[in-house]
């Protein structure tokens, strides 16, 4: 069962992509009004006197906002297709067990948990300040660097051990 977590991980990644993919495509004001609702409860932004500057503010950090649930969306579901071509190619090396479940463990989480900074920063982003909810989540853009060891791994691997016939 353990060997299975990290390929179960690639498939809820996946899902997860696709899924908020629908859902833009079935409410995308869901996600704006969202923003727009957390614009108008953000500190900074209201503190603006000016009501054009305000309102300039608002639209170009709505138009940020929003691309954070994008970048959710590709990122989860691209990452998560590398995900799987490493984890396929790993099973068939002929590598000790104990480094290809290090490995594969490496590319699942760092690759399924990075996604979820960009859509924490979108979720929490437009009330908190961008920079802010990044910095608040960062522990999921961390995600990425495991994701690259574990690329790593499996380069050093591949380059060390026969694949299986």
């Amino acid at each position: 069962m353990i060997r299975k977590i990290p390929f179960l991980l690639a498939i809820l990644g996946i899902i997860g992509g696709v899924f908020i993919a629908i859902l833009f495509g079935l409410n995308e004001d869901i996600f704006k009004d969202k923003i727009k609702s957390g614009l108008e409860k953000n500190v900074k932004i209201q503190q603006i006197e000016d009501p054009a500057k305000r309102a300039d503010k608002m639209t170009s950090e709505a138009d940020k906002n929003w691309r954070y649930y994008q970048r959710f969306h590709f990122h989860a579901n691209g990452i998560s297709a590398m995900m799987m071509g490493l984890l396929l190619f790993l099973k068939r090396l002929r590598a000790p067990m104990r480094l290809v479940t290090i490995s594969s463990f490496a590319v699942a989480l760092g690759g399924f948990f990075y996604p979820f900074l960009w859509l924490f920063a979108g979720i929490y982003g437009p009330e908190m300040g961008r920079a802010e909810a990044k910095e608040a989540f960062a522990i999921f853009g961390y995600m990425g660097g495991l994701f690259l060891l574990g690329g790593l791994s499996t380069f050093v691997l591949a380059c060390r051990y026969e694949i299986k016939d």
